[in-house]
């Protein structure tokens, strides 16, 4: 059984999409946001037109659909993800303090005052 070599894999030499200095794939939330809007303004676009037969009035409900959607969907997500953010930080603190008084005097005042 023999592998054939190959040029060495460097998932670090990935270049993303660059806008204003910053990488898009690094930022939470902004492809789920931006697929959901560009989804939803086509298909509602589409839907404007076969109801209507205007161009220009399916247009300008599909883009104000994209953007509507696009921010919405961006701060709701954004908003979550803060806030788990937040718990797991609260979390590793507690986990911290706790391995730090693991073992000691302090730990059996706590689990003391727990009991009581």
């Amino acid at each position: 059984m023999s592998t054939q070599p190959g040029p060495p894999i460097d998932n670090d030499e990935r270049k993303g999409l660059i806008i204003f200095g910053r990488d898009v794939q690094q930022i939470p939330c902004f492809r789920n946001s931006f697929l959901y809007g560009i989804s939803g303004g086509i298909g509602v676009g589409i839907l404007t037109f076969l109801g209507t037969s205007r161009a220009k009035l399916a247009t300008h409900v599909g883009f104000s659909t994209f953007f509507c959607s696009t921010l919405i969907y961006w701060f709701t997500c954004r908003y979550n993800w803060s806030k788990q953010r937040f718990h797991y930080n609260k979390l590793q603190a507690a986990m911290k303090q706790h391995a730090l008084y693991e073992g000691t005097e302090k730990e059996k005042e706590m689990q003391n005052l727990e009991e009581a």
